[in-house]
C-alpha cells in the first residue's frame, strides 16, 4: 500500500455539552490535520497521487474553519464538536478530491490528543 500526506493547520474554538471538565467552558486550539490519501498502485509517472489535490482540498476546508467558534459550524454542532467530528467533516469535504483512493484524517487538538476517520478503500 501506497500513501502520499499532508499536514495543515488552524485555529478555532468551542465548547463541549456535557460533562466534559473544563473542554465544557469555550477555549480554543491550534489544530493540527493530516490528510493522507492511500492505494495500491502507482501511475505511471511513479506517483500515487498528485499531492497539489490534496492540498488545495485541505486548505479549501481549513480557510472555511479558521478563527470559527465550531458550535456555530452546522455540520459541526451537534452532538459535539469534537476532533472525531471534526475528522469526520474534513474527510466529507475532502473525498470528492480523492475519488478512487482511501483517504484517512487525522485531527489534533493538542500535541498530546488526537482524533481520525478513516474511509474504506474503494
Amino acid at each position: 500500500m501506497f500513501e502520499v500526506g499532508i499536514v495543515g493547520h488552524f485555529d478555532a474554538s468551542h465548547a463541549l455539552r456535557g460533562d466534559f471538565g473544563p473542554a465544557s467552558q469555550p477555549h480554543s486550539h491550534t489544530y493540527r490535520v493530516e490528510v493522507t490519501a492511500r492505494g495500491d498502485r502507482l501511475q505511471p509517472d511513479g506517483t500515487l497521487f498528485d499531492i497539489t489535490r490534496l492540498q488545495v482540498a485541505l486548505q479549501r476546508v481549513l480557510t472555511s474553519l479558521e478563527r470559527q467558534n465550531l458550535n456555530d459550524v452546522t455540520d459541526l454542532a451537534e452532538p459535539n464538536p469534537t476532533a472525531e467530528v471534526v475528522a469526520r467533516f474534513i474527510f466529507d469535504q475532502i473525498q470528492p478530491s480523492v475519488a478512487g483512493y482511501a483517504l484517512y484524517v487525522r485531527v489534533w487538538e493538542s500535541p498530546e490528543a488526537f482524533a481520525a476517520y478513516a474511509g474504506a478503500q474503494p
